[in-house]
């Protein structure tokens, strides 16, 4: 799986959960918190999940 596609599908993710954040009257001040910490989340996840292993030669 790709890098893109990887942080495509989490920053739907991530908008779906501030969307629903929203609907529920939750402080934006928490929100942004909250969708900040996941995004950087998302790119340590997507690094580690789509890195190419190193060969030993």
């Amino acid at each position: 799986m790709s890098f893109g596609l990887y942080m495509l599908g989490f920053l739907m993710v991530i908008g779906g959960l501030v969307y629903a954040a929203a609907m529920a009257h939750v402080p934006s001040a928490f929100i942004a918190v909250g969708a900040l910490i996941l995004v950087g989340i998302a790119i340590l996840t997507g690094v580690k999940a789509t890195r190419q292993k190193d060969s030993a030669t």
